[in-house]
């Protein structure tokens, strides 16, 4: 049976630990006290969209809601109907800037996301 001492326990401790420590990489990043957002992946659809799918607006649940119509995604294969949702004015003087599809350069079509101003 093997000898043990408090001095080789301690080292056997510190060993570990100082093993556990490295095994975590880095420390992150000081956090930032005005944290951009990451940037909304780029959908970029080969043809244009289908013509708009009708909708029928239900009765707005609040004087403070906006109507946020229906759109067309593209799933990187095939158009898929998004259906139109009430949204919370953020103010109540925003306006909501609808997103709508772009033609870019390359002639492909890209998703500009809606806003509010």
């Amino acid at each position: 049976m093997p000898f043990i001492t408090a001095r080789s326990t301690s080292l056997t401790v510190a060993a570990l630990i100082t093993l556990s420590l490295a095994a975590c990489g880095p420390p992150p990043p000081p956090h930032s006290s005005d944290p951009m957002p990451p940037p909304a992946p780029v959908t970029v659809a080969p043809t244009p969209p289908p013509p708009p799918e009708a909708e029928v607006i239900p009765p707005s649940p609040g004087s403070t809601m906006v109507w946020e119509a229906g759109h067309w995604n593209w799933t990187g294969g095939t158009w898929v109907w998004v259906a139109g949702h009430y949204e919370q004015r953020p103010q109540p003087t925003a306006q909501w800037v609808p997103g709508h599809w772009a033609q870019n350069s390359s002639g492909g079509w890209v998703w500009v996301p809606g806003r509010w101003t």
